[in-house]
């Protein structure tokens, strides 16, 4: 027989309040989305007032109430006395940084300019659509045409699309729409000055573009017929020329972030630091004086109406006063958040030098503050900070790090710019290899394996030594 045991199991689990779940939410915001979000709270609370106080009705008492002067227990509130807590510029403006169009808002801007009909119009706009975020077009062209009839009901040819593409790789930046590396290269050297280096590269590109892919130099000197010269002068123009061109516009940002405004300003004056948050100012939350008088009336009435009425302010008031109570706390977590993090790269923030900031992970900065690493990634998530040295967004002071030669911790970020160090400066007809690299970060004090100078000069877009191969 199977015997049933029952019995109770205790679990102790944390449950976060309704507080502490609206600071998270609001936490995450950067500073142009929160703006919104308390503008959609006014708008969302019908009992709350915006706008700045206006001073007088008719009877000489202001029309709108701080919600601090309300006491639902006091038969003579407090706001029959005048109270104006605002100052001559409560909205006063500060710096944005703009940030570039996003690739497909360029390109659809400069198809405006062009003279096609709606057809050709909606065929180009899908074709655009249809890039990858490095400006290329990675599809065929039959699977467009498909494309554009099953999903947009807009009857195409291959004929038709192939002429729209060559519209669109007119388009700046120059290489845009291309469907592989070479033609991408192509088209930016066609739309150069046709000097003769210029063409001798088209040439290179079209007729040894495999002996191009590979370094082999020679092979393309004695099939082409030329000199070592003329093979470095057109080299030199192609080198210059951007594989990515979708890359040069930032697409980052959607339509409704088309701005960076800092969080967070940082000056620098006397040795000493200055730490302002002057884009965000908690409101001011006032309440409309007819439902002021609904919560006072009650005191006074037994009707039913009346009180719910007076139920519905009150819920309301609530909310808004639980909304203005996150703000602080958000306010209060970022800002410490932030000077936790000046204090710990506190060298860094003197003047910009990278070769100062120290290694920093969540962890650190969670420790120093007693906030979650949760939070903390909360915080640093698109959020920015404006210094005298520039703007970067908060995630750019952590990084990983390793160990030097004498057991000093240094930050990943260092051992990538030395690595680069290195490779600008090595013989480009000899470049060196991963092990030669390795030898070369040794001597210059880092221990650093085989594998991390290839994950490093990866993250860094370098290639392998064999095509870093130069004449």
């Amino acid at each position: 027989m199977t015997q049933i045991k029952q019995g109770l199991e205790l679990k102790q689990t944390q449950r976060l309040s309704p507080l502490q779940m609206q600071t998270i939410r609001l936490i995450e915001l950067p500073v142009q989305e929160l703006e919104q979000r308390i503008k959609s709270e006014f708008e969302d609370n019908p009992v709350l007032d915006d706008d700045a106080p206006t001073r007088e009705s008719d009877d000489n008492e202001p029309k709108d109430v701080s919600i601090d002067e309300i006491d639902e227990n006091d038969p003579t509130p407090s706001y029959r006395l005048h109270v104006n807590n605002y100052g001559k510029d409560e909205r006063p403006q500060y710096n944005t940084f703009s940030v570039k169009e996003s690739f497909t808002q360029s390109l659809m801007r400069q198809l405006g300019f062009r003279d096609l009909d709606k057809h050709q119009r909606e065929v180009a706009a899908f074709i655009i659509g249809s890039l990858d975020e490095d400006g290329y077009l990675r599809r065929d062209l039959d699977s467009l045409v498909d494309d554009l009839a099953f999903r947009a009901g807009i009857e195409t040819t291959y004929e038709e699309v192939e002429s729209l593409l060559k519209v669109i790789q007119e388009f700046e930046p120059a290489g845009v729409g291309a469907r592989d590396l070479r033609e991408c290269l192509l088209l930016q050297l066609r739309s150069e000055k046709q000097t003769e280096d210029v063409r001798l590269a088209e040439r290179i590109l079209e007729d040894y573009f495999q002996e191009f892919s590979n370094r082999h130099f020679q092979k393309i000197i004695s099939r082409a017929g030329i000199s070592e010269d003329q093979l470095k002068a057109a080299m030199g123009r192609i080198v210059k020329l951007n594989p990515s061109p979708g890359g040069q516009i930032d697409d980052s940002y959607n339509d409704q972030a088309q701005q960076i405004i800092p969080d967070f300003v940082l000056d620098y004056n006397g040795g000493q630091f200055e730490l302002s948050m002057p884009r965000f100012n908690i409101p001011e939350i006032r309440v409309n004086r007819k439902y002021a008088d609904i919560l006072e009336n009650a005191q006074y009435t037994q009707d039913r109406a009346q009180k719910e009425a007076a139920t519905f302010v009150k819920q309301k008031l609530d909310s808004a006063k639980w909304f203005v109570e996150a703000l602080k706390q958000r306010h209060n977590t970022l800002e410490k958040t932030m000077r936790a993090i000046l204090d710990f790269q506190h060298d860094y923030f003197v003047d910009g030098d990278e070769s100062n900031l120290r290694p920093m992970v969540l962890k650190d900065i969670a420790e120093r503050t007693g906030f979650d690493i949760s939070t903390i990634s909360r915080v640093v998530n698109s959020k920015y900070i404006e210094t005298h040295f520039g703007i970067f967004p908060l995630k750019y002071f952590f990084s990983e790090g390793l160990e030097n030669q004498e057991g000093e911790e240094v930050s990943t970020r260092e051992l990538k710019k030395a690595l680069k160090e290195c490779i600008d400066a090595e013989d480009k007809r000899k470049p060196l290899t991963d092990d030669q690299l390795v030898d070369e970060m040794t001597r210059r004090g880092y221990k650093v394996a085989r594998r991390t100078i290839a994950k490093y000069r990866d993250m860094l877009n370098i290639p392998k030594a064999r095509l870093r191969k130069e004449l």
